[in-house]
């Protein structure tokens, strides 16, 4: 594989070799400063890409020294990593993190940090400044690698950190990981988003698009199947646009289709794919690559053109549709299809909601992601006029919500009697001596197991189709 060249800045080694040594002299501080391993607290708010993240800053806390509790009450770190894309996720953060003066007050050696996309708003930022006085450190998405320097700075000076920069992004490779679960990984190939859709506040906290080389993803992929993962799921805020700022430039489906041809027993999922850029070559290489899950998380937002305008999505219905009709002409009853809704988006009608149920309709989606839509300060959308009653849009989402769980109901009767190789990743929830498995297009199957089976691939009957959940029973080898 040939070296990219690459117009995204990425950190130096210098300044990597800079983030060591401070996280040595976070060492050499907190085991003067406690007798036994201090614990660290990270909770994590919102998608999968704030997971990723947060794993990055634990596997940089593992090496400073820190062991790690659920409990933030045993915590001597408390870090709260944030999201900002509904207001809901927002108001939880300040909750919690308000609920934590008195113990802050009770142990103030104790250091309590919020980072992720809410702190790099500057008016979430200076509410924290004002209004939460016990909170030590605040950081923003851009300067992730620089945990080591920040708390360091926290734990040995006397005034607060905040670290917010205005930029666009970097790419910071070889930071050490420490990954929440033994049976999936995540794998971050890309950061930032360029689309601007006028609800999202994504683009304004995550920086622009920025791509990591081919070879640095390929190696890292490489490093989790000798490791022993077998689901491993690509990540993205826009996955169909990755490469495009690599020279030469290199396509999603191009890197798809040479992970699914490294040796190995493993399957490969990606998230979150954007219409706009989603191509046929991509759904192409999904077909054609047995490795690669046949599953297309495809959000729509809605089904009236004139709403996708307002959005600034640039597709319409009639080609979101041409793209789905695609796959599964491809792909047929294997494939599983999801999707994410807005619903009550400022001026929307009830005629413009009912394109949006009918869409729902036609495509037939395994699931739904449904929203109703939540104003972010600092984005076009917070800006329109909004006629609609908060007690309307409820109407309509619950009529969006009873359609699609009828239709999942029906998506998953398709599937009794039939056996899928399935991937066992986690305990059940429908008894407690079930195991929980995912076949390749995501549906969730589960069955009577051991728990050693977590980890394994294993063929799965379905015996009981549900709404969102099917029972099986394993398929013995004859």
């Amino acid at each position: 594989m040939g070296a990219e060249k690459r117009k995204t800045e990425t950190v130096s080694r210098e300044e990597l070799e800079i983030q060591k040594q401070f996280s040595q002299k976070v060492g050499s501080v907190i085991s003067s400063k406690y007798a036994e391993k201090p614990k660290a607290c990270v909770i994590t708010y919102g998608c999968q890409q704030n997971v990723a993240d947060s794993e990055r800053i634990k596997g940089m806390l593992e090496v400073m020294g820190y062991d790690f509790t659920e409990e933030r009450l045993e915590a001597k770190l408390i870090i709260f990593n944030t999201c900002a894309v509904r207001e809901h996720a927002e108001d939880r953060v300040f909750g919690n993190v308000g609920s934590l003066k008195k113990y802050k007050r009770e142990n103030p050696d104790a250091v309590i940090a919020l980072c992720g996309c809410m702190m790099q708003q500057k008016h979430i930022a200076d509410k924290i400044k004002q209004s939460y006085p016990f909170v030590d450190l605040v950081f923003g998405t851009h300067v992730v690698h620089c945990l080591p320097e920040l708390l360091y700075k926290a734990l040995t000076g006397r005034k607060r950190v905040f670290e917010i920069p205005d930029m666009d992004g970097v790419i910071a490779e070889g930071i050490p990981v420490k990954r929440d679960n033994d049976a999936k990984a995540w794998l971050p190939i890309m950061y930032g988003c360029n689309n601007f859709c006028s609800y999202c506040i994504v683009p304004y906290v995550r920086g622009r698009e920025r791509s990591r080389t081919k070879d640095d993803v390929v190696n890292e992929f490489k490093q989790l199947v000798a490791e022993g993962y077998k689901e491993i799921t690509l990540l993205g805020q826009n996955v169909n646009s990755y490469g495009k700022d690599l020279i030469p430039r290199v396509t999603f489906a191009e890197l798809l289709k040479e992970l699914s041809e490294l040796d190995g027993d493993f399957r490969i999922r990606f998230m979150t794919s954007h219409p706009k850029d989603c191509t046929k070559e991509l759904i192409e290489t999904m077909a054609n690559c047995d490795k690669v899950a046949q599953h297309l998380h495809l959000p729509f937002q809605s089904g009236s053109n004139r709403v996708l305008k307002a959005m600034n999505r640039h597709y319409t219905r009639e080609q979101y549709l041409e793209l789905i009709n695609y796959a599964k002409e491809l792909m047929g009853d294997e494939l599983s299809i999801t999707s994410d809704i807005i619903v009550g988006f400022p001026g929307e009608t009830y005629e413009e909601f009912k394109e949006t149920l009918s869409l729902v309709e036609e495509i037939k989606a395994t699931s739904l992601f449904t929203f109703i839509y939540s104003p972010r300060k600092g984005t076009p959308a917070a800006e329109m006029d909004d006629p609609v009653s908060a007690e309307e849009k409820s109407k309509w989402f619950k009529e969006l919500t009873d359609l699609q769980e009828k239709i999942s109901g029906e998506q998953m009767a398709l599937h009794k009697g039939k056996t899928y190789k399935c991937y066992v990743y986690g305990k059940g929830k429908l008894s407690d001596n079930y195991v929980a498995a995912r076949n390749d297009g995501n549906l969730i199957i589960e069955f009577e197991g051991d728990e050693s089976l977590i980890g394994t691939f294993q063929n799965i009957k379905v015996i009981e189709p549900l709404t969102f959940v099917m029972r099986g029973e394993i398929v013995k080898e004859k």
